[in-house]
């Protein structure tokens, strides 16, 4: 017969197993490296793109459309973040005007996530020009933001500036590969 090992022994060899066998594919994680890269280039900051992309495990095995709703998936979780903020903000807003404003940003920011479904649905569908135009719907509801709250003399806490910015570069960004499907 055979000498028994204990149970640990062949879990460390499923291990080794495991990454030995994945050694041999860094050639195709370079490869999906240089398709984001391709996609992201013509961003205005690709950096931005580059990172949204490459934190969704999906960016390994996605294609042109695949990193185009990853990067829209970024956006969706940017718009949740800004809405945490909104609300947040709003909660400890003394002036009125501000207060209303700043619960407008946040419905303006849920508004914003319904047309980041619809787009990832339209993108899909290959629905490239619908694609775009909820994005830019989405894109104008963050200026329409910025710019109310603004008007009431009132600074966004750095942090916030911060996720609107990105919130903004990744908009252009998918705005401009998916511009490049049709």
């Amino acid at each position: 017969m055979g000498i028994p090992l204990p149970p640990y022994y062949l879990t460390l060899f499923l291990l080794l197993f495991i990454s030995f066998n994945n050694v041999g594919h860094r050639n195709l994680v370079f490869a999906d490296d240089a398709l984001i890269e391709a996609q992201c280039h013509n961003a205005e900051v690709p950096e931005t793109c580059i990172k949204c992309v490459k934190s969704d495990p999906r960016s390994q095995s996605a294609d042109k459309v695949g990193i185009a709703a990853i990067i829209i998936t970024c956006l969706s979780n940017k718009a949740t973040t800004l809405i945490n903020n909104m609300t947040t903000l709003a909660s400890g807003a003394r002036d009125k005007n501000l207060k209303v404003a700043l619960r407008g940003c946040e419905k303006g920011f849920y508004y914003t996530k319904t047309n980041l479904i619809a787009a990832t649905n339209r993108l899909k569908g290959k629905e490239y020009d619908q694609t775009n135009l909820l994005v830019k719907q989405a894109l104008e509801e963050e200026f329409v933001c910025k710019m109310k709250v603004e008007a009431l003399r009132f600074n966004f806490p750095s942090s916030v500036t911060f996720d609107m910015g990105v919130y903004e570069e990744l908009s252009t960004a998918v705005m401009r590969i998916v511009d490049r499907f049709v």
